[in-house]
């Protein structure tokens, strides 16, 4: 199971990814269309990770064993509504 300060690597790489997709758009070497499908699955992966970290720093808290958090599903976590 990932350890928190791998997943928070992870989410800075996604990160600058994020940032590599918005200057190649920028710079013309992709299309607005192919930007926002990559995008879009980079967000739900974001989203996917930041949740886990959420879910591992909870379970932590109330003294549970944090490598029992799953990765859920991109239906779960980007349908969350608080």
């Amino acid at each position: 199971m990932a350890q928190d300060i791998d997943i928070q690597q992870h989410i800075s790489g996604l990160i600058d990814e994020e940032r590599g997709l918005r200057d190649r758009l920028a710079r013309g070497e992709i299309s607005p269309v192919e930007e926002h499908a990559k995008l879009r699955a980079l967000e739900v992966e974001l989203d996917q990770c930041w949740d886990l970290l959420r879910q591992r720093r909870a379970k932590r808290e109330y003294g549970e064993d944090p490598g029992d958090a799953q990765v859920r599903s991109e239906r779960t976590v980007e349908g969350y509504t608080g």
